[in-house]
C-alpha cells in the first residue's frame, strides 16, 4: 500500500474557503484505479498545514492520478483561486507540497 500526503498551507482569509472546496468537491479522485481512500485533515490550530492523506494500491496509480485529467478538473477552482492572485500581484492563497511514504505496518 501506498500513501500520499499533500501538505497545504492557506493563509488565514483563505481557510474557509479551502474547506468550502473540500466540502464540494467533484470526486473525481473516487473512481480513479487504486485509489482507496483519502482524509483531509483540518489543523487544531492556526499554525499548522491542512494535510490531505490518501491511500493507494500503488505508487504508479498516485501517479497516473497526478498525471490524469480527472486530477486537473478536480483541483481546477484552487487553481483558479491561484493564478487569480498571482495574476493580481498578490502572494498565491495557499502552497502545497506532497510527500510520499510506503506503508511498513497496520
Amino acid at each position: 500500500m501506498f500513501v500520499a500526503i499533500n501538505y497545504i498551507s492557506c493563509q488565514e482569509s483563505y481557510k474557509s474557503r479551502f474547506e468550502e472546496l473540500f466540502s464540494t468537491r467533484a470526486g473525481a479522485i473516487d473512481t480513479m484505479p487504486g485509489f482507496q481512500h483519502m482524509y483531509v485533515l483540518k489543523p487544531n490550530d492556526q499554525q499548522s498545514e491542512y494535510l490531505i492523506v490518501s491511500h493507494w494500491e500503488s505508487e504508479d496509480n498516485f501517479k497516473a492520478w497526478t498525471s490524469s485529467e480527472a486530477f486537473i478538473q478536480g483541483h481546477r477552482r484552487g487553481f483558479q483561486d491561484i493564478e487569480e492572485a498571482v495574476k493580481n500581484g498578490q502572494e498565491p492563497p495557499m502552497k502545497s507540497s506532497f510527500k510520499t511514504y510506503e506503508i511498513l505496518t497496520r
